[in-house]
């Protein structure tokens, strides 16, 4: 089964932890900080919406992008029911495409470590070079391979709420720098039964010198760098490093 079938039935259920208003306003913080003030949005690996609807909440034009349909479908529904009119694409990250620039990206919740590697990772920042407008801010995260192998590591996770539950069996690999997740999910049906799915997931840990390297090659500058929280500088335990670039 592919990532975020099952998942995304329970994904807003699991993810409650989440520091979604953070994300946000680091966003919009980095936007003022640019002197950015932009009118259309793309956010890409988009998933529920979870970062979408608040920010198209604030008046902002966003398109969400995401290679799960499942997920999106949650995501249209969510926007549907606040009045919210988002653009949803169901395109894989590496080859989206647009009929037009925007004036900003944003890729949030490690959803850059899905590319597989240093390549793919170039391949996907030409392209959000190329329908960036110039004076345009790129806004992304990535896990660190500190939180892959110090907090993840081989260890199994577990959840259960009154309608599903789930166990996550990690497993990161240090020679090739993927994590491995296998995710088994016990999803009600509302008669008292419970249906059991599976979802294998992988993500690559990939060194900050190597995304900067990537961000330079495509022609990004003003590059700057932030802890899990969004303000200070990364440090060796930062579980999350976000970028903040500008075409």
């Amino acid at each position: 089964m592919s990532p975020y079938q099952s998942f995304a039935r329970v994904y807003d259920i699991f993810m409650t932890d989440m520091p979604v208003d953070d994300w946000v306003a680091f966003i919009e913080r980095q936007w003022s900080s640019c002197g950015l003030k932009p009118d259309l949005v793309l956010d890409i690996g988009c998933g529920t919406g979870a970062v979408t609807l608040p920010l198209a909440g604030k008046g902002y034009n966003l398109i969400g992008v995401d290679i799960s349909a499942d997920m999106l479908a949650e995501a249209r529904q969510k926007a549907d029911s606040l009045n919210l009119n988002i653009l949803f694409l169901n395109q894989d990250m590496r080859e989206f495409e647009l009929y037009g620039t925007v004036d900003s990206v944003i890729c949030v919740c490690d959803t850059v470590n899905y590319l597989k590697d240093v390549e793919e990772l170039k391949r996907f920042f030409s392209l959000v070079h190329n329908y960036l407008n110039n004076g345009g801010v790129f806004i992304f995260d990535i896990n660190t391979e500190y939180k892959y192998a110090e907090i993840l590591a081989d260890n199994t996770f577990s959840d259960i709420t009154g309608s599903a539950a789930y166990i996550w069996e990690n497993a990161y690999r240090p020679d090739t720098h993927v994590n491995e997740y296998l995710v088994t999910f016990f999803i009600s049906d509302g008669s008292g039964k419970y249906g059991r799915f599976e979802e294998l997931h992988e993500q690559f840990a990939f060194r900050t010198a190597d995304v900067l390297s990537a961000l330079k090659s495509c022609g990004f500058t003003d590059i700057q760098t932030y802890g899990a929280d969004g303000f200070g500088a990364p440090s060796d335990d930062s579980e999350r490093i976000f970028f903040s670039v500008t075409k």
